[in-house]
């Protein structure tokens, strides 16, 4: 694709210090670099200043080279960025129509109130926002995967409940209480498109400011490599090897909790964390390196490291061993950081999640529980696995309801406090509050307290709802800012050590975790997570410590 004799390539401007086309994470130009590379080089050899391209070498006399133009990324995406019509249009229908419609056909008369028109809305709403997402020509990864999660979790599942007349956790409420439940998670999906809308909005000057761009200095990347070692190595020899890793969830539990291994929910939580989330994120960061680096390929003191935190990561964050959300985090992880560039990974990610969280999801629990304890498919309807526990966002989200206005009220901020200060023993804070679904369950009189508690309950329970709308428009602002962030400074960037292009991929995939919540049980490893960033990141451009 080289450049013709005096000629331009289009979207190119009159000279080479015209300002650049402003640079779009989809574009696939995979020899923009080598050609400003070579563009150097010739520059170097004619002895020219940057900015000629014409004229004689001031050395020798003789003619200067022409300089080999740089390729410029065009304002337009490239054709393979922007889906086809033939697929753009039935993928919107499927989400926004025909799945929505074939799951509210198999209602009832009866059951077609106030509730089942609103989560129809809330359905189809969810829907249109995905579909965006899937053809967007810029790859947001964490609002993909908000919109995924709102879809699955609080769209079709909940749907497919009212049409069932069946919950995965009994409704204690009135039928009242489930109505506000779904308008204040309709009321969330709008505030947080508002928040995303007035990211867009940011000053000409904040925009223009210089940022700082984080990187991995090499030697404590090193560092952090030794720390997911002693971790995970410590974590399996409190099991006696790695053994009880690929046996069941629930038997990890129990020894954490009560068998020994920890005396406190506390110290249990800080002993999976270190064991886990280390060897993760060392194995995110050596993956890029590895992917981005052809010097890195072939060095053994990059490679063999890599292999051994492959090793651990699936005796520890194996999906047998670990919870299913937790997983996913792993899985989008890596996904997106070893396929940092691909929409074709991006948008199978996006719209194959729909299929794997009905059809796959629910049953991935098949190694839950000792084979004596697994329970068995009680139902034939196609609509089960969308009403089994994995679902319970909005139901409990009603129950959350009931139980305030039962005399409970709001919690002004105690329980965002607890969250934040998860790591504070509760013999020290004597007001320190439990996990939103532990006391809506225990208010309830369930056996299993393990309930979900999305993050429109948990603020709305610290909050009520003009607090709820105003947290979810900040999550939007933030999301949207990342992943704007993330395409400016991550996405297109060849740094092998780029921190960003790190950091949004393990984002979006715990993102999962968030949206389920509840937030204390889900702040411990994003604590140990900011701790290894800290250790590893650096903003001095030092180019002895930095990946090549």
């Amino acid at each position: 694709m080289a450049d013709q004799p005096g000629g331009r390539r289009p979207g190119e401007g009159e000279g080479e210090g015209d300002a650049r086309a402003p640079l779009d994470e989809t574009v696939q130009i995979r020899m923009a670099p080598l050609a400003a590379k070579a563009a150097r080089r010739a520059r170097a050899a004619a002895g020219t200043s940057p900015g000629a391209g014409t004229g004689t070498d001031t050395r020798t006399g003789a003619p200067a080279r022409r300089p080999f133009t740089p390729f410029v990324i065009p304002k337009s995406p490239a054709p393979r960025a922007v889906l086809s019509r033939a697929l753009a249009v039935p993928l919107v229908v499927l989400l926004v129509f025909v799945l929505p419609l074939a799951v509210a056909g198999r209602s009832q008369p009866d059951v077609r109130d106030a509730v089942f028109w609103l989560q129809l809305a809330t359905t189809c709403y969810a829907g249109a926002r995905l579909s965006a997402m899937i053809l967007t020509t810029r790859r947001r990864l964490i609002q993909g995967t908000v919109w995924l999660f709102c879809y699955v979790a609080m769209g079709l599942a909940p749907l497919a409940q009212i049409v069932l007349e069946q919950t995965p956790t009994p409704a204690v409420g009135t039928r009242g209480d489930f109505t506000r439940a779904v308008a204040l998670v309709l009321a969330g999906f709008v505030a947080f498109d508002v928040g995303a809308l007035l990211s867009r909005h940011a000053s000409a000057a904040r925009v223009s400011r210089p940022r700082p761009v984080a990187s991995v200095n090499k030697r404590r990347l090193y560092l952090l490599v030794i720390v997911a070692y002693a971790g995970s190595a410590l974590l399996i020899a409190s099991f006696g090897g790695p053994a009880p890793f690929f046996g069941s969830r629930q038997a990890i539990s129990d020894e954490l909790t009560g068998g020994g291994t920890s005396g406190s929910q506390v110290g249990s939580a800080f002993l999976r964390g270190f064991g886990t989330v280390p060897a993760l994120l060392a194995l995110l960061m050596m993956t890029r390196w590895l992917v981005m680096s052809r010097r890195a390929r072939r060095q053994p003191a990059v490679v063999l490291p890599w292999a051994g935190l492959v090793l651990i990561n699936v005796i520890v964050n194996n999906p047998i061993s670990n919870p299913r959300y937790w997983f996913l985090t792993v899985a989008f992880a890596l996904l997106f950081t070893a396929f940092p560039r691909s929409p074709v990974v991006y948008r199978a990610a996006l719209a194959g999640g729909v299929a794997m969280a009905v059809l796959l999801f629910p049953f991935a629990d098949k190694f839950r529980y000792d084979e004596s304890a697994r329970r068995q498919t009680q139902s034939g309807s196609v609509l089960e696995p969308l009403v089994v526990k994995d679902y319970d966002q909005t139901v409990m989200f009603a129950n959350t309801i009931s139980y305030a206005d039962a005399g409970a009220g709001h919690t002004y901020g105690k329980q965002l406090a607890s969250s934040a200060f998860f790591f504070v023993p509760r013999s020290v804070w004597d007001g320190k509050q439990r996990d939103s679904g532990v006391k809506v369950g225990t208010w309830m009189g369930m056996t299993n307290v393990n309930l979900s508690s999305p993050l429109w309950t948990e603020l709305w329970l610290d909050f009520g709802p003009l607090g709820m709308a105003g947290g979810m428009l900040l999550v939007g602002y933030g999301a949207a800012r990342t992943d704007r962030r993330f395409a400016e400074s991550g996405h297109m960037s060849r740094d092998p050590g780029n921190v960003m292009a790190t950091v949004v991929p393990l984002i979006a995939g715990y993102s999962f975790i968030l949206l389920r919540g509840p937030l204390l049980q889900a702040t411990g490893r994003i604590g140990i997570a900011v701790l290894c960033l800290a250790l590893v990141s650096t903003f001095r451009p030092d180019a002895h410590k930095r990946l090549r």
